[in-house]
């Protein structure tokens, strides 16, 4: 698990269009949170990076449903109003990014906070990030760097929290590189009222599961550090603390690198907060250099399960589908002779390409996409290639794969494309205020206009495709009726309004179907290529073994002298 934020939560990003905004959102997106909108003023109806923009937090929300977290960047002036147009419209959670905040502002931004039950982080914060699941704000700074400094915490990792913003960051790395695994990055903020801050960040960790000991990098000024001693010394947080306090050389009324942090009035002093925390049970090192090795031993006497082996922390680059040890094979954490028998082969295809077992209906529904797909006779171009190359006397790998070779974006790829033309009519009955019906009338002229053909929809040889009847059947029964789904269905009305009855085939079927289970539309071709190859396998050894070498295949004249109609036994 994580605090705060992880790849479930529905992130808005206030200030989308701005250079900023768009920098930030690109890095979010890429690392894999679920950025679902965004909010400009005056910018509603534009499309950033694929996300659709609103004028306000209300409007978004009234389209999309529930908002978990917005990350705000806006300019320092205008954070307020945009904060507490955030909490109006229901986000529980709201990350002030930008600097410079008037103290004032914040008050009240905390003030409405707590009228509508809300938390938020900052103001002055880089925001928070938990390693292999999602960021908010710009910890990190490239998807890809953050990928490489910050271990995910599976199956335990410890928490950081930061009262600066680049020590965040340093303490995650070094962290990692001494091979321990990090649940949650916290960046509470620099300024002088903020709203998480690190007693509240701490009982969070507390309550996380996932979470094994707590790292602080501290600083002087503010009470934080001697509330969280109070917490421990009542028992309030057992995991342990490791902590380092940074402005030992400060002196009263020098501001250590944030408004935060400085001493006034004899409080908030460097020699305090350590003393706070060490009688309270809590680690405290002299120099950051040591906080690693601090948090190492700390979880090697307890022994935690955050801390890596030696080959893990040795290994050039990382895999998060199957781990192989010693009489053990683990397929996304799943132990594979514990899958087998009790996991469908459309589950276990579910699984290793989400990451997530389905439940039981949709796995059953993953079983009835494959099997649509399993095989459509001789004349597709994968099934002719495969027994082309077969003829040659080449071997089943070659002959198969040249049948694989063959899928591709006219083959099999409308899967794909029929599930992002859905998508954008869906984004366009957003962003435009429109029915489904009214947004796939307007799509679909557009389309036409542009001399383009909406994908997954009529057939060269079927009027009514028997195997997008079922599917629609099976996903009705397991409860997925979504979006896409209901696109479809205006995109059919659409062309029986203007008489041209083009009904979803098995291709746009799948697309709608898998895109609303929550799958990647970027492995549908994949799955498509899973579900052929065992027809492919046939008709490659068919070819081997009933054919003359070098012939000419008739790519339509054929026949079939397989079994008569056959039905399934009925269950006991």
């Amino acid at each position: 698990m994580a605090i705060l934020i992880d790849e479930t939560k529905r992130v808005l990003v206030q200030g989308i269009t701005g250079r900023e905004g768009q920098a930030r959102t690109r890095l979010m997106k890429e690392y894999g949170t679920k950025v679902v909108g965004g909010v400009t003023p005056g910018k509603g109806g534009q499309v950033v990076l694929g996300v659709p923009v609103f004028n306000t937090p209300r409007e978004a929300v009234d389209a999309l449903g529930g908002i978990d977290i917005s990350v705000l960047f806006v300019p320092a002036a205008g954070v307020k109003d945009a904060a507490i147009q955030a909490f109006d419209a229901g986000v529980t959670l709201t990350v002030l990014v930008p600097d410079r905040v008037p103290v004032w502002d914040a008050m009240e931004i905390a003030a409405a906070a707590k009228a509508n039950d809300a938390r938020f982080l900052g103001p002055n914060t880089l925001g928070a990030l938990s390693p292999g699941k999602a960021v908010i704000g710009m910890i990190g700074g490239r998807a890809e760097s953050a990928r490489q400094w910050f271990k995910p915490g599976v199956p335990a990792g410890v928490g950081i929290i930061s009262r600066s913003g680049g020590m965040a960051s340093s303490t995650g790395y070094y962290l990692s590189q001494a091979g321990v695994r990090i649940s949650t990055i916290v960046h509470i903020g620099g300024d002088a009222v903020l709203g998480i801050r690190i007693p509240e960040a701490a009982l969070l960790f507390e309550s996380d599961p996932a979470t094994e000991a707590i790292v602080i990098f501290g600083e002087i000024g503010s009470t934080q550090e001697e509330e969280l001693a109070s917490l421990i010394k009542e028992r309030r947080i057992l995991k342990p603390v490791v902590a380092y306090i940074g402005g030992k050389a400060a002196r009263e009324g020098t501001r250590f690198s944030h408004a935060g942090a400085i001493i006034e009035g004899g409080r908030g002093t460097h020699a305090g907060k350590v003393k706070a925390l060490r009688e309270a049970g809590a680690t405290v090192v002299d120099a950051f250099g040591d906080l690693p090795g601090a948090v190492v031993a700390v979880l090697e006497r307890m022994n935690g399960r955050s801390l890596m082996s030696e080959a893990e922390r040795n290994a050039q680059w990382h895999t998060a589908i199957t781990c192989i040890e010693p009489n053990k094979v683990a397929v996304r954490g799943y132990d594979i002779a514990d899958l087998m028998g009790r996991a469908s082969f459309g589950a276990a295809v579910h699984l290793i390409l989400t990451g997530e077992l389905p439940s039981p209906s949709i796995g059953t529904l993953m079983d009835a996409v494959l099997v649509a797909s399993i095989d459509h006779g001789a004349t597709p171009p994968s099934a002719l290639a495969a027994r082309t190359v077969a003829s040659t006397g080449a071997s089943l790998s070659a002959a198969v794969a040249a049948g694989i070779m063959s899928i591709n974006r006219h083959h099999g790829g409308a899967i794909e494309d029929c599930a992002r033309e859905l998508r954008r009519i869906c984004d366009r009955a957003t962003r435009e205020s429109l029915s489904l019906d009214e947004a796939a009338s307007r799509h679909l002229a557009a389309m036409k206009e542009a001399g383009d053909r909406m994908p997954g929809f009529g057939h060269r040889y079927h009027t009514k495709d028997p195997r997008t009847t079922k599917l629609f059947e099976l996903a009705k029964a397991a409860g997925v009726d979504g979006e896409l789904m209901k696109a479809a269905r205006a995109v059919e009305k659409c062309f029986a309004d203007q008489k041209k009855p083009l009904p979803i085939n098995v291709d746009g079927a799948i697309g709608a179907i898998l895109a609303d289970v929550g799958i990647s539309p970027a492995v549908f071709n994949g799955i498509f290529m899973i579900a052929r190859t065992p027809g492919l396998v046939a008709h490659v050894v068919e070819e081997q073994t009933r054919e003359r070498p070098m012939r000419r295949i008739d790519p339509v004249n054929h026949g079939y002298d397989g079994p008569p109609t056959r039905t399934l036994p009925t269950s006991p």
